[in-house]
């Protein structure tokens, strides 16, 4: 069992917060079009501070628990990336422009943080108190990998989003964006801009990607601490990570297909955990280095070949895929 020092948390939640803090500080307090190089630049930044965190954590605490780390990490960043799409369908669908979709990005990635918080230390009680749980959240993932698969030409749709319906038929809401304002008056009256719409969309899409994401991640690991740093490294560099591929995911065709089968690879492994413990010690188990190079593998395969299947066919777009058929919607052929 990892034990975490009071130093570690707050030394842990500090340098968090600080990359948190200039993550807001570089996306909402100065406005602007992010070029290609800002991005490369930060991306490899933030992947740079997770794979630092990353050794320094496992040469201190052990190289098993640093291999959980590193795996639940590759987890999170990969479904991050679906993230992404949706983060591009949003921006898309409200018209976001450029120079305020960094500023609906942090605040997205902020909201997503507090949400896994609370999932995680949901999700980490229910496990220390009822074992039954590796297979509720076994059983989580395989259904939504089906889903994921059987809808994975297909994008979720903001006109499915009850908050956002809601906002349109309770609030005022501004035609144009007013400087980046969420919040403002016109002619007294206080009203909100489509930028507060675009969080609410974000920020409710986000529940549902912590429902699959924090299961997923106690998958490869069982302790809190790893799962929270996983989860907060995974996202910090999302800001950058939108502005230096969002061009590039239409390219990735397969993404939906291997995402879904790495969340069946994970429900899969957590049911034989939980069969393992409650059912027979020789029912085996998937190790954590194991479960790393198969997701890595799916991954690498995901890319190589959804690159290769784009650069035969431009005219195919690749979707974020959904867990319910839009049956409006033509499927991408």
């Amino acid at each position: 069992m990892l034990e975490v020092t009071a130093l570690g948390w707050t030394l842990t939640i500090g340098v968090i917060v600080a990359l948190l803090a200039l993550d807001l500080a570089l996306g909402v307090l100065r406005p602007h079009v992010v070029g290609f190089r800002e991005a490369a630049g930060w991306s490899i930044f933030y992947i740079a501070v997770a794979i630092a965190f990353g050794l320094v954590f496992g040469s201190v605490a052990g190289w098993n628990f640093g291999t959980e780390y590193f795996a639940g990490y590759i987890v999170e960043k990969s479904l991050s990336v679906d993230n992404l799409f949706v983060f591009v369908i949003i921006m898309s669908t409200f018209a976001v422009p450029e120079r305020y979709q960094q500023e609906a990005l942090t605040f997205g990635i902020i909201i997503a943080l507090v949400l896994r918080v609370v999932f995680i230390a949901l999700g980490a009680t229910l496990l220390n108190l009822f074992s039954f749980m590796f297979l509720i959240f076994g059983l989580i993932l395989i259904y939504t990998a089906v889903q994921l698969f059987r809808h994975r030409d297909e994008d979720p749709s903001v006109d499915d989003n009850g908050l956002v319906k809601a906002a349109r038929r309770w609030l005022p809401v501004t035609e144009d964006y007013v400087d980046g304002k969420m919040i403002t008056r016109v002619d007294g009256k206080r009203m909100v801009t489509p930028l507060f719409l675009v969080l609410l969309a974000i920020g409710s899409t986000d529940i549902l990607f912590a429902l699959d994401s924090i299961p997923a991640v106690f998958g490869v690991t069982e302790q809190a601490y790893i799962v929270l740093v996983a989860n907060a490294f995974a996202l910090l560099g999302l800001r950058a990570l939108f502005f230096l591929v969002k061009g590039l995911l239409d390219r990735l065709v397969y993404l939906s297909t291997g995402l879904s089968v790495i969340l069946a690879f994970i429900g899969f492994k957590l049911i034989l955990h939980w069969a393992h413990k409650a059912v027979s010690p020789s029912v085996p188990e998937v190790s954590t280095l194991v479960s790393l190079g198969v997701i890595i593998g799916i991954l690498i395969v995901t890319t190589v070949a959804s690159l290769i299947r784009s650069g035969r066919d431009p005219s195919l777009k690749a979707h974020a895929g959904s867990l319910q058929a839009h049956p409006d919607r033509q499927p991408h052929q």
